[in-house]
């Protein structure tokens, strides 16, 4: 007894040291990030400030510049050179020199890093979301909710379990190898090369590179050419921070321009990481299949939801309106397929169509708006073709959105939330990703049905599955052909960093986030070493020693069988005649024939 209460009061102790602890703030240095060139204050020049009209067609001006402005308001941003392949191999050759110090670096070294970054974060959240809602046109709210939450959550996650993940993995040697010890040792590969999308500008810069630091490798980023402004301001905040734990320069870069830029890229890398359509990713793969660089692809999405008879269909409909229009609809992992069980069809229906007709959509920094500007020029205009192809195929709207007071010169940037019921898998809105705030929904009568609908489209990123029976809805999700499932809930699976990300089919392959992501980042190397070294070694066995005894080939299969036969008796036999034929190999007489 007196053994246990020692035991309860030493583990007690343990965990109120353990509080105590935790009540001590860590010694995390402030960083200083210049941002007055940035900041919408009223105070910036005519050149700065003009309406922008962006050309048709590519021009002159157009191949060397990324021109940036704000999808809101059509204002104008700057602009940022379209970097050469010259250039960009530039970049990497300094990145590569820049990798050979940082691969000696101590993971205390990386946590600071990461802790540093995760300060500034937290105390920069509004000028952070900001630069994001200037940049793609999505709200204040959503900019947190996908830029911000995200990248703490993954901060934290690296900075709890990052080296356990990266320190050699010890594993089983089997049976033939119990004198061994076997492990796997994850190596820096050296330089990441990541091209990110526009729709969420910070979380797609950080994601790829907090893992490829971390692990150990120098990274250079290609942003899109539709978020280049926020994503060079974003590379400061790096900057600063890896210059505050004395890491060298240029072991992170970010690097603008358009297809030639990430061509060059691609080829001078030692991984790529494209997060983007399936058309550039397997452009991708074609151009990387020259020097066999690794790839990781997160492609487009067309995500299932799917609704069942047996849920609370008022708290249902506020997340599917949420799944749909988060981001402005400019979400990859969106919701944009919506199945719904036909005797909660017309109650889903009504209580949907109450929370868009509530939804506004306008420039998200001048106003209370629910809905941000479309970020990408013209593609409005296939939002509406892809509405247009659904009505004409009997499709039926049932609600709109609003758009709230805007200048006439940007109202294509915005797109009014829409319902849309009667839909069917012949219309191009059930199939092709459309990437904006439209909710078709379909009807399903029976679980296998939904499934099945689930299961009819190229993509399969991911699937949310709503269920009063949670063991119904598991059931339903596993057999959806997709990378990623949400039970009774939408895109938590992203909010669990300790999560692989990722799809299947036409979304892609590969996985960001969770140990698979980190792991991803590296060089995986198998290493067998002698456990008792030097007392045993391998010693090859005579009977199979050049050159081959006669019963060469018995000795074998007995000794195959006495490690692996099926069961204990035949086991035990193969083992005597392994002896046996030893003991023949190595007497005397034996040795004086093989002399001879």
């Amino acid at each position: 007894m007196a053994f246990w209460w020692a035991l309860f009061v030493l583990g007690f102790a343990y965990a109120v040291c353990r509080f105590l602890l935790m009540l001590i703030p860590p010694n995390v240095p402030s960083i200083e990030v210049d941002a007055s060139d940035v900041l919408d204050d009223g105070n910036q020049t005519q050149e700065n400030s003009f309406i922008y009209v962006p050309p048709r067609g590519r021009t002159p001006q157009a191949e060397t510049k990324v021109q940036c402005y704000e999808p809101a308001t059509m204002k104008y941003l700057g602009y940022f050179p379209a970097l050469t392949p010259v250039e960009v191999k530039e970049r990497v050759a300094q990145a590569r020199k820049a990798q050979k110090v940082w691969a000696k670096s101590s993971f205390k070294q990386r946590r600071q890093f990461l802790r540093i970054l995760l300060k500034y974060i937290i105390e920069h959240q509004e000028l952070i979301c900001e630069i994001s809602s200037r940049d793609t046109g999505k709200t204040m709210v959503d900019a947190s909710l996908g830029e911000i939450m995200t990248t703490c959550e993954k901060i934290t996650w690296l900075l709890s379990e990052g080296e356990r993940w990266l320190k050699p993995e010890y594993r089983c040697c089997g049976r033939s190898m119990l004198h061994k010890r076997s492990k796997v040792e994850f190596h820096p590969l050296g330089v990441v090369g990541a091209i990110v999308s526009w729709n969420y500008p910070f979380h797609n810069i950080f994601n790829p590179m907090l893992a490829a630091v971390f692990s150990g490798n120098s990274i250079v980023i290609k942003v899109s050419e539709h978020a280049s402004w926020s994503g060079c301001f974003y590379l400061r905040i790096i900057q600063s921070a890896l210059a505050a734990v004395g890491a060298p320069e240029n072991l992170v870069d970010v690097v603008t321009g358009f297809a030639e830029t990430g061509e060059a890229l691609v080829s001078s890398v030692d991984k790529i990481i494209f997060v983007g359509s399936p058309g550039v990713g397997k452009m991708i793969m074609k151009s990387a299949a020259e020097n066999l660089t690794p790839v990781t692809l997160e492609l487009g999405g067309k995500d299932a939801f799917i609704v069942c008879e047996d849920v609370d269909v008022e708290h249902v409909s506020q997340i599917a309106v949420r799944a749909v229009l988060q981001s402005s609809g400019q979400n990859c992992a969106g919701a944009e397929r919506f199945y719904v069980h036909e005797k909660i069809y017309s109650s889903f229906v009504s209580q949907v169509s109450k929370i868009v007709k509530s939804v506004s959509a306008g420039p998200p920094l001048t106003g209370r708006y629910d809905m941000g500007a479309i970020c990408l020029q013209e593609h409005s205009e296939r939002l509406q073709y892809l509405v247009n192809d659904a009505l004409d195929k009997g499709a039926k709207f049932v609600v709109r959105g609003s758009v709230g007071h805007i200048g006439e010169g940007a109202v294509d940037q915005f797109f009014p939330p829409t319902v849309i019921e009667n839909v069917n898998h012949t219309m191009k809105l059930m199939q092709e990703e459309a990437f904006g705030p439209i909710m078709p929904i379909m009807k399903f009568s029976t679980d296998e049905e939904a499934v099945k609908l689930a299961n009819d489209s190229k993509y399969g990123l991911g699937c949310a599955v709503f269920s009063g029976s949670q063991r119904r809805a598991k059931e339903i999700a596993s057999q959806i052909h997709c990378g990623v499932a949400a039970i009774n809930d939408f895109a938590s699976t992203y909010m669990c960093q300790s999560l692989p990300f990722g799809g299947v089919k036409d979304s892609g392959f590969g996985r960001f986030a969770g140990v698979e992501g980190l792991r991803a980042c590296c060089l995986v190397k198998s290493v067998v070493e002698d456990r008792w070294w030097p007392y045993i070694k391998t010693k090859i066995p005579k009977p199979i020693q050049y050159p081959v005894a006669e019963n060469g080939f018995d000795f074998q299969e007995s000794l195959v069988e006495a490690l692996y036969g099926m069961n204990i008796w035949d086991r035990l036999r193969a083992l005597v005649n392994v002896l046996k034929i030893l003991r023949e190999q190595n007497s005397p007489g034996n040795n004086k024939r093989r002399d001879d």
